[in-house]
């Protein structure tokens, strides 16, 4: 008779990720570099470093792996919507400043944006859906998705980067509603001055 290892692997390996995404969190925070040596980052999750090099190849997707992860687990994307969800991610960003501005300041920078562009998209497709209806077909849809997501993001980039000591997640916010409103109006605009056909 054999018996079933195959759980008791997953919740081994579900519970390392977990360790492994907390260390980097609380690594990178607390240095203000993603220049964290893998041996640092198992140690402080108490797992061996040839773990991190199994489940992730390398310390970069490490820590993007956990920056996603972090995103995830708080931003409950798609429970909210209009400036709620706006305020909801800004918010999230700004507790976790020296996180992220660690990543994007690093060799990560490029593959961060990317994932993150990729894990909040869709949650704009929406907005561009409620901007344009049926008026855009589905690959511009998706692509205005991005778009939108992109930009945001620049913004957002910009505002962690920048030197202000607090940030303001309701200013921001506020300034993200205001290029919706006035994407929106561009619309309405665009509307009037098409002929009907």
């Amino acid at each position: 008779m054999s018996i079933d290892t195959t759980d008791g692997r997953e919740l081994r390996a579900v519970r390392s990720r977990a360790a492994l995404f907390a260390a980097a969190v609380e690594l990178v925070s607390g240095r203000g570099s993603a220049n964290i040596p893998v041996t640092d980052l198992a140690g402080a999750a108490g797992v061996s470093r040839q773990l991190v090099y199994l489940h992730f190849g390398d310390r970069d997707a490490l820590l993007v792996a956990a920056a996603i992860d972090l995103a995830q687990r708080e931003l409950a994307l798609g429970a909210q919507s209009g400036r709620a969800a706006i305020l909801a991610t800004v918010r999230h960003f700004a507790a976790h400043r020296e996180f992220y501005r660690a990543l994007l300041t690093g060799p990560c920078a490029f593959t961060l944006t990317t994932a993150l562009t990729d894990l909040l998209a869709p949650a704009n497709r929406q907005v561009v859906l409620g901007l344009f209806g049926d008026r855009a077909g589905t690959g511009t849809v998706d692509d205005l998705a991005v778009f939108l997501t992109g930009g945001a993001g620049a913004l957002i980039n910009a505002w962690l980067l920048g030197d202000e000591e607090s940030l303001d997640p309701e200013e921001l916010t506020d300034r993200l509603v205001r290029l919706l409103r006035t994407l929106g109006g561009l619309l309405e605009e665009d509307r009037c001055h098409t002929p009907n056909s």
